[in-house]
């Protein structure tokens, strides 16, 4: 029984050395239009898939290989002596090996301007069914999906003499299903953003980590986008708590997309340090100044293109990753000669929603955008905030609003002084953060301090104006607010409720 290979592809690379070896093995190469013509154009011998199905391609080729002649020969299994003795009575033929790629949805939505005509036109129909069919008769058929799969085919079949093992055409089945569930899940995010829905994230790609958040954990990372946001310039292989804390520093920097100089550092998925400056030079050296310890190993992250000024005080101390939207050639040259340093380029990009898995299902939330809004900002108390205040709180509620909750922070002159975060008690991180500054000498005096919630008693307030806080934003609500501004107003402290608070678990 002569052997067929069904092959239908948009992407045509690699495609034709694949076609010259299955048709040098004695297989009978049956096509579709574009890809039965560039075949034919380079000296294969190719079958129509028309000539198969005795029916042309109709609708602008919307319908091509739908027809129960193509789809009977996918999907008959050979080790079932009914279906082939069906296949026989009627007069059908086997396929043995089925090759497609599907038509560029992705790519054509990422287009600009591109119309929801032109984006439907590309969702593929025939090329997933003719996928879904052969993956479910994997026993019986190979289909081949992505082009880099082609090479170790064709070695593979060497190899067995086109005997595949089963469960070598089981994954080709795994990698299948995973490239359409992707190719639809693209499909189903573009049609709820139409419509205002939103949609679980859809992983395509999964990268082994070495381990994950401990060494006797196993993990992975299912790659959204990932390739697209990130370029890791130098440096070994990202660890699991290497992401975790890439994602607190990409969320915190976001904040800071389109402001001045701005850098940010980050240890265990917290700050430990922020700042703006005049530059990025200026801007680390005030967010290291905040904690002079934790930096170390830890994760320093820039809005800007990093220069060689700000670039040799980074070099002063072991960082395990540094990130940046660009790099100077000179800059690269410099940072990478430390060789356990990871260096990083990447896109700003903000995700709209995000989600957690617990036990029994898994959470899905809108993501933190707001700071707040400065036309509905009530300042409750008799004193009231100076301008430089103003800025500091709006600069401090973008650092306390990714500190773990219960957060109070310290900040003057667009400088975290001080960062207390992580505790049940909010008296607790206050006190923290009080005794953080004091540890690195850092005076508090004139400070603005932010609260990522309301102040539940009088006792964290009173504790940031013996520190020195001259004024204190946070969201309001609490059932006590009105005991906590009359002591705001006894120790002359200004403060300013907000209305969002900022809870982060």
């Amino acid at each position: 029984m002569k052997k067929r290979a069904l092959v239908s592809v948009y992407k045509k690379d690699g495609i034709l050395e694949l076609c010259k070896y299955l048709e040098g093995a004695g297989y009978e190469l049956v096509s579709t239009g574009g890809t039965a013509k560039y075949l034919s154009d380079n000296g294969l011998n190719v079958r129509k898939v028309e000539e198969v199905t005795g029916f042309p391609e109709v609708l602008g080729g919307r319908v091509k290989t739908l027809h129960p002649r193509v789809f009977s020969g996918i999907l008959a299994d050979k080790r079932n002596e009914e279906h082939v003795e069906q296949m026989k009575n009627v007069g059908l033929e086997f396929f043995d090996v089925v090759v497609v790629n599907l038509y560029p949805f992705e790519e054509t939505i990422s287009r600009e301007g591109v119309t929801e005509q032109e984006a439907i036109e590309q969702i593929d129909i025939g090329g997933v069914s003719l996928i879904r069919a052969a993956a479910k008769n994997f026993n019986s058929v190979n289909v081949l999906t992505e082009v880099g799969q082609y090479e170790e085919y064709i070695e593979m079949h060497k190899k067995t003499g086109g005997k595949i093992p089963e469960e070598y055409s089981k994954r080709l089945a795994f990698e299948a299903f995973r490239n359409i569930t992707g190719y639809d899940y693209a499909i189903e995010e573009y049609f709820g953003k139409s419509i205002g829905v939103p949609v679980f994230p859809g992983l395509k790609e999964i990268y082994p980590l070495r381990y994950g958040e401990n060494p006797h954990q196993t993990a992975v990372l299912f790659k959204e986008n990932f390739d697209n946001i990130f370029k890791v310039l130098h440096g070994k292989e990202l660890s699991y708590n290497n992401l975790l804390d890439v994602d607190a520093a990409m969320s915190i920097i976001g904040e800071f997309e389109k402001s001045s100089p701005s850098c940010v550092i980050i240890k265990h998925g917290n700050p430990c340090g922020a700042a703006e400056g005049s530059s990025l030079k200026e801007a680390y050296i005030k967010a290291f100044q905040t904690d002079t310890v934790s930096p170390f190993g830890g994760i320093i992250i820039f809005n800007k293109r990093l220069d060689m000024e700000a670039a040799e005080e980074v070099d002063k101390i072991f960082s395990e990753i540094i990130l940046a939207p660009d790099y100077d050639d000179d800059v690269l040259e410099l940072l990478k000669k430390k060789k356990n340093r990871r260096i990083i380029k990447f896109s700003f990009g903000h995700l709209n929603y995000e989600f957690r898995r617990i036990t029994g299902g898994v959470l899905m939330q809108e993501r933190d955008m707001k700071v707040y809004d400065k036309e509905k900002l009530r300042i409750v108390t008799d004193a009231k905030p100076s301008e430089r205040e103003l800025q500091d709180c709006e600069f401090a509620n973008k650092i306390v609003k990714h500190t773990k909750s219960n957060a109070v922070i310290f900040v003057r002159n667009l400088q975290t002084l001080a960062i207390g975060g992580g505790q049940p008690s909010r008296v607790d991180s206050t006190k923290i953060a009080v005794s953080k500054a004091k540890q690195f000498g850092i005076e508090l005096e004139g400070s603005v301090a932010a609260s990522d919630a309301f102040f539940p008693f009088a006792d964290g307030m009173i504790e940031v104006a013996k520190a020195g806080g001259k004024c204190i934003v946070q969201p309001g609500g609490s059932v006590r607010d009105e005991e906590v501004i009359k002591a705001a107003n006894e120790l002359g402290v200004a403060m300013l409720f907000t209305g969002y608070r900022h809870f982060r678990h």
